[in-house]
């Protein structure tokens, strides 16, 4: 075997051993995790920028 098919071989085992410990509904709930954690982000920082602005007039 040279070392390319070793290589490809090993990254292959890899993903597939990730790909069979991930389930539907932890890809769900990262997916819907990741969403609120965005949203909450941006409401915060504009919660933030218009406290500041209010402090400027």
């Amino acid at each position: 075997m040279k070392l390319n098919d070793i290589r490809i071989s090993t990254i292959g085992g890899t993903i597939c051993s990730i790909w069979a410990s991930i389930s539907l509904g932890d890809v769900l709930q990262t997916m819907l995790m990741a969403a609120l954690g965005t949203v909450v982000s941006f409401l915060t920082s504009r919660l933030i920028g218009r406290w500041n602005n209010r402090g400027r007039k």
